[in-house]
Parts: C-alpha cells; sequence; structure tokens
C-alpha cells in the first residue's frame, strides 16, 4: 500500500444534510406569519406516523421530552422502578429521575450493543413498572423477548428510538410493533434534522390524549389553535404541564426532511456497507455486528478496536484519527459511570462488565449523507494506517 498522506481538510464527524427544498419551507413558514405550533405541525405528526405505522403521533421540541412524556402518559412515579440501559445518553435516564421513579440498569448484551432481555428479567421487582429498551446507534432491540418479558410481568414499554428513524425489526418500521411508545429525536446529527426536536408515537388513544396535554403546558387539546379562525379562547389547565410543544418552522424542516428520508437512508446504507466490508478486513477492528431480524438506520457507525492487537488504547486511537484530520466521537460513556448516578446510586465499576468492556473499544466514525467517496476512502484508509503502524 502507498505511504498514508494526511490529507489538508479536516472531515468534520457529522455534517446535518440540508437543501434549497427545505430552506425554502422555512421561508415559506416565516412568511405564512404563522411560526408557532400550528398547522404544519399537526401535518408533521400525521405524516410521521404514517411512516412509521404508528396510529398517532405527537411532536414535541425534544426526543427527552417525549421520553418524560411517555411516562407520565402512563402514571409512572414515585415508588416506581423503570429498567434502562446504561449505554445511553443521560436523558434516557434521566427523565426516569424527572417523574420520581428509580432507574434500575440492566447490562447490554455485548454482540450487538442493546440491552439485553435476560438482564432486564433479573432485575424486574415488584416495584418495577417500566422498561426503557433504547435502540442503539440504529440498532434494534430484542423486540420480541423484550415485550414477551413485558407481558409476563405487566411491564409498560417505552423505546427510546432516537436513532431508529429508518430502522426496522422483522421487517417492520420501529413505531408499527407498539404496544406502548416509541420516542424518536430529530436533533442536528439524526438521520431525520429539525434542528432540535421529537416525536412520541403510540397506537394508545389514552396516552396520545395525555402526552397531548402534559406537552402542552397542561392545557386542554385544541388550545394551540385559540387564536386562529374558529378557535376558541377557551381552555382547561387539566395537568400542571411541560412548554414541551414542536412549532410549525422546525415542522417545515420535518415535512420536507421525511419526504427525502428515503434517499439519505440509501446514502447511509451504502457508505456503511462500504465501511462494514473494509473493516471486517481488519483484524485489530470489528465491524457493527447486525442481527438476522434487524435493518439497521446506520444513525451512527460505530467500530469497536481490538485493544489485545494494538500498543494503544481507545483513547489514543481517537488522537491518532484527529491527527489524520477525521473527526470522531464515542456513543455513549455509560451513565452508570457519570458522577451523579454514582454518587446517587453507588455504582462501581464492574457492575455492568459488557457496557464497561464495550466503552472502553468503541469510536463512532463519520457517516453523513454528504460524504463522498473520496471522503469514505480516506477514513478507511486512515484506520488502516494506525492499526498499521501500532500493531503488536
Amino acid at each position: 500500500m502507498d505511504q498514508f498522506k494526511v490529507r489538508e481538510k479536516f472531515i468534520s464527524y457529522n455534517v446535518p444534510d440540508l437543501t434549497e427544498k427545505e430552506v425554502e419551507a422555512v421561508d415559506g413558514t416565516i412568511r405564512s406569519h404563522w411560526v408557532a405550533k400550528g398547522p404544519r405541525t399537526a401535518k408533521f405528526e400525521e405524516e410521521f406516523a404514517k411512516r412509521v405505522g404508528a396510529k398517532h403521533a405527537v411532536a414535541m421540541n425534544s426526543c427527552t421530552a417525549a421520553l418524560h412524556v411517555a411516562l407520565l402518559s402512563n402514571d409512572i412515579g414515585p415508588g416506581d422502578e423503570v429498567i434502562t440501559t446504561p449505554m445511553t445518553f443521560a436523558s434516557t435516564a434521566n427523565t426516569i429521575i424527572h417523574v420520581g421513579a428509580k432507574p434500575v440498569f440492566a447490562d447490554i448484551d455485548y454482540k450487538t450493543g442493546c440491552i439485553d432481555p435476560d438482564e432486564i428479567e433479573k432485575k424486574i421487582t415488584p416495584k418495577t413498572k417500566a422498561v426503557v429498551p433504547v435502540h442503539y446507534s440504529g440498532q434494534v432491540c430484542d423486540l420480541d423477548r423484550i415485550y414477551s418479558i413485558a407481558d409476563k410481568h405487566s411491564l409498560f414499554v417505552s423505546e427510546d428510538a432516537a436513532h431508529a428513524i429508518g430502522s426496522s425489526y422483522k421487517g417492520r418500521p420501529i413505531g408499527s410493533h407498539l404496544k406502548g411508545t416509541a420516542s424518536y429525536s430529530f436533533y442536528a446529527t439524526k438521520n431525520l434534522t429539525t434542528g432540535e426536536g421529537g416525536m412520541l408515537v403510540t397506537d394508545d388513544d389514552e396516552i396520545d390524549a395525555k402526552a397531548r396535554i402534559w406537552a402542552g403546558q397542561g392545557m386542554s387539546h385544541n388550545a394551540w389553535n385559540r387564536y386562529a379562525k374558529g378557535g376558541t379562547w377557551k381552555y382547561d389547565i387539566c395537568e400542571p404541564g411541560f412548554k414541551y410543544n414542536m412549532f410549525d418552522i422546525q415542522a417545515a424542516l420535518g415535512l420536507v426532511q421525511l419526504s427525502r428520508l428515503d434517499e439519505m437512508q440509501a446514502k447511509r446504507k451504502k457508505i456503511a456497507e462500504k465501511y462494514q466490508r473494509e473493516f471486517a478486513k481488519i483484524d485489530a477492528v470489528e465491524p457493527p455486528f447486525v442481527p438476522g431480524y434487524a435493518t439497521h438506520s446506520w444513525h451512527l457507525y460505530i467500530i469497536r478496536i481490538v485493544p489485545e492487537l494494538l500498543t494503544i488504547d481507545r483513547d489514543r486511537f481517537i488522537v491518532e484519527l484527529n491527527k489524520r484530520n477525521v473527526g470522531t466521537s464515542v456513543h455513549f460513556i455509560p451513565v452508570t459511570s457519570m458522577s451523579y448516578y454514582t454518587k446517587r446510586y453507588g455504582f462501581k465499576k464492574g457492575d455492568f462488565p459488557n457496557s464497561e468492556k464495550h466503552f472502553d473499544r468503541i469510536i463512532s466514525l463519520p457517516l453523513y449523507p454528504s460524504l463522498t467517496d473520496e471522503e469514505t476512502d480516506y477514513i478507511i484508509d486512515a484506520v488502516r494506517d494506525i492499526v498499521k503502524k501500532y500493531h503488536k
């Protein structure tokens, strides 16, 4: 192989895929003078529900808000326990604390990075009321096993689908298998972005009605429309709710992104397949494993280094990639190692061995639709060069 040459321009870890269509949609919304929650938000909810195969969709200002509201809408609160995974962003666990419940962590399946159903079952007590499985990186949890456990123990399931737009389980989109809820993120780095934003989907009419109240300051259902012709100034406060609603500028962006999702997903898949093929040839890194029941959304592309074959650890590997002008991230630092959680719940090293081992080895590489062939080739060559230089 030719000697590796460092490129001059840095490859960003993530760049949102935005076109003139999104610009025109946002511009049109501003010119309409309806910039708060309105008809575009309602249309985005309708179209998103159709896309994922759910009966209802409630647009919010973040996935965190959706996860919080999902628990509130199922009356999860003080004295309850909710099981989730350490391998997630802190908001998944934080929202359990926000409703007054106790987060209980079940270790991951090391092969997939997702919560291990066997570990869920071990953590169930008489106080357990819900499970929040996370479709990690776009990898899909084993939903049949999780729902079987939930049915057996009468548990509510709130799927954290922040990474799972474009993922499917046994041929059906995430969001269409629901016995509870699924929550999505539209943050700037996500496969579909509204800048900030989220969506709660459910097939349950009662949860849908409650979610709309909790997310809209506790106001009765149609209060958003009170300033329009035919609307009414009369409303009730049903709950001490939150200001969690999405607004029409975000929804306008979301509608265009949703219409382009297949196109963007196809580009992600092409890049991921190239990564899978090439990284499988490098013995000191492990490409992601995708089980037969899953279609991965490729929100993240996470390799694991094999430290037994290298003279450097994961942190140094990231430094070396940065020196070669490749941006990276790490998803995630286990929640159970964060200071708030260790102080409050007494977690210590060794409590979640699979999550800890996984964390010590993972690197998230650039994966987004606008990456060029030259850039993906370069990223692969950069990884190969580091392995060659630091191989035992």
